[in-house]
């Protein structure tokens, strides 16, 4: 067949010979910044690693033995590969925009570690994930205005089509699926209403109190693409391990909370621009999902505070999982930072930045255990973006209280940065590519102290680092050599990592 879901390359771009990252753009990465043309080359590549990752979930199937996919299973797979496909003919835009979902991104790694590193008689445990795939066929095919008709098993409680919505259901529920073409019908029986959702203009609308639509943000700049509030997608934080920090997703946003995240989120892109025309850029070609996640613990009843919790799946490109923040410009700083791991994670699949492993050996001022190199450089470059977003808004500040609020978020993130860059600058692990990046990263940050913090504020951000490594020190040093000597030694000028 023609379809570029066949003719994908087996191999991220990366890895086959691809030309090498322009030297003029990974120097604008450096910096933390950014415009379209290098944005948008990160945005193909991860494009094509998604095309590849979907791909590989079908072979991955048809490889395993029977007791981990069952010839049925494989046969709804090929079936639903198959609706896929005949989207794809009638408009691959629309498919295109369903398939780079960003939490598509976890259900196919959850796919594929299912399918090759499940022992004997784990189909039960994946057999659901698999299904979901046939969710996902029938939201393209309903997108692409393609008709069909299939069956399909919900999920928990609801039946999720990605992009669309869902419908609210019994737990297994089997739904019948059919479109003309212009509007999608679920039936579930003859003692159900059958729901009909329309499909047009990129939304899923229906009076059934049933179907429950996914909500949507306006893009960030005229002509930018809706940012999806998903709080519906069953694979939003599986695998994310939010559950060990007491954290987690919101099980449905109800129509207080929702207008309450619209309304933080109407001030964000004049605050964001504060940063730069490059902040509101890279929010607007990153950024497509925002998964809301419960207030962190002590953040009292109506989480209005500063306190908020935030992160990103290397997964999930475009997504950022976040509580509500509580003003515009903590969720332009949310975006600054989070969208900062996104552009890093893309860019190291892209091109080899160092040659470090995993081991855990540095210090991080903000977390009490040791972290991999990866992670200090991930740290490092999202809070150098912070001490310069939160530098320019300080300057811009009319009030006392926004502009001290401002210098002290500046001058703790310098700080932490302040202590990293020596560790990164050292390091013989670094690619060309990644010397680049980091001499890039040292002059940018350099470039901060020509408006530096009130003296005030900078001295309590030593303090706070001096302290975090002092602690680190006492927690992890045994005092008898060794690597334990040597995470020591590293943690005399490491810095934090985020990742």
């Amino acid at each position: 067949m023609n379809s570029s879901l066949n003719t994908a390359e087996r191999t991220p771009p990366a890895a086959s010979g691809a030309p090498p990252f322009p030297a003029r753009l990974l120097r604008e990465l450096g910096r933390t910044e950014g415009g379209h043309d290098a944005i948008a080359l990160l945005v193909r590549d991860q494009r094509a690693r998604r095309t590849v990752r979907l791909r590989a979930v079908l072979d991955a199937a048809a490889a395993a033995p029977a007791d981990v996919c069952p010839p049925a299973a494989l046969d709804r797979l090929r079936e639903h590969w198959a609706l896929l496909e005949a989207a794809e003919r009638a408009d691959r835009a629309a498919v295109r925009g369903v398939l780079l979902h960003p939490l598509i991104g976890p259900w196919a790694q959850r796919c594929l570690y299912g399918l090759t590193a499940a022992g004997p008689g784990a189909v039960h445990e994946h057999a659901q994930d698999l299904d979901h795939f046939g969710a996902l066929a029938a939201a393209a095919a309903a997108r692409a205005g393609a008709p069909f008709a299939t069956r399909l098993t919900a999920h928990g409680d609801l039946l999720v089509l990605p992009t669309l919505g869902a419908l609210r259901t019994h737990p297994g529920a089997s739904v019948e699926l059919a479109s003309d073409g212009e509007g999608l019908t679920l039936r579930q029986g003859p003692a159900t209403p059958t729901v009909t959702v329309r499909t047009s203009g990129g939304r899923a609308r229906s009076d059934a109190p049933r179907w429950l639509p996914l909500s949507t943000l306006p893009g960030l700049l005229p002509g930018a693409p809706a940012v999806v509030l998903d709080d519906l997608d069953p694979y939003r934080t599986a695998g994310s391990g939010l559950e060990r920090h007491g954290l987690g997703a919101v099980t449905r946003l109800d129509a207080a909370a929702r207008a309450a995240w619209a309304a933080s989120w109407a001030g964000t892109e004049a605050v964001l621009s504060i940063g730069g025309a490059h902040r509101t850029t890279e929010a607007a070609l990153l950024l497509r999902c925002l998964v809301p996640l419960a207030r962190p613990p002590g953040t009292g009843p109506t989480g209005e505070t500063a306190s908020h919790c935030s992160g990103t799946r290397r997964e999930a490109f475009g997504a950022v999982l976040c509580s509500r923040p509580s003003t515009p410009a903590y969720f332009a700083a949310t975006l600054v930072h989070e969208l900062q791991h996104t552009k890093l994670s893309a860019l190291s699949a892209a091109v080899r930045l160092h040659d470090e492993g995993p081991a855990e050996a540095y210090f991080a001022p903000w977390r009490t255990d040791p972290r991999p190199f990866d992670g200090l450089l991930q740290g490092a470059y999202s809070h150098l973006a912070l001490a310069d977003y939160w530098q320019r808004y300080a300057l811009a500040a009319r009030s006392t209280t926004s502009r001290d609020l401002a210098w002290a978020e500046h001058a703790r993130c310098a700080e932490q940065v302040a202590a990293v860059l020596p560790v990164l600058d050292a390091s013989r692990a670094l690619t060309p590519e990644g010397r680049v990046l980091v001499d890039e990263m040292t002059a940018a940050f350099g470039r901060l102290a020509d408006a530096p913090p009130p003296a005030g504020h900078a001295a309590r951000a030593r303090a706070y680092v001096s302290t975090a490594r002092a602690i680190w020190r006492q927690r992890h040093h045994s005092g008898g050599g060794g690597e334990q000597a040597r995470r020591d030694a590293r943690g005399a000028t490491g810095g934090r990592p985020d990742a």
